[in-house]
């Protein structure tokens, strides 16, 4: 796939005026955090299908059979025939206790 490579910091659930979207809600950050993805995407000038790789880093203290939700959420957005790569880990916390996950993406946009 020819195109630029584009990093995409890792976005969480703030919504354009920077409040929390979705406190304790791990459901509800993930589709925040997705938009967010969608919007930094495309404002580099590709869509969801130029996203080659995620990376979620989840809060331990998320409770893991909510997990799963990821993949639904994910699955709105992508090309499920063919998802991007991604990683997924669980750390202690993220920078802000309220923060239950932060996703950042790789993508490829055609120049």
């Amino acid at each position: 796939m020819a195109g630029k490579i584009v990093y995409i910091a890792g976005q969480v659930a703030l919504d354009r005026s920077g409040n929390l979207v979705g406190k304790d809600d791990f459901s509800a950050q993930v589709q925040q955090v997705f938009e967010n993805l969608k919007a930094a995407v495309e404002a580099a000038g590709g869509d969801f299908n130029s996203v080659i790789k995620l990376n979620y880093y989840c809060a331990e203290s998320v409770d893991p059979t909510q997990i799963p939700l990821t993949r639904e959420v994910r699955d709105k957005y992508v090309n499920t025939a063919s998802p991007p790569a991604s990683t997924f880990v669980v750390v202690k916390r993220l920078v802000r206790p309220d923060y239950l996950v932060e996703v950042e993406a790789t993508a490829v946009v055609k120049k």
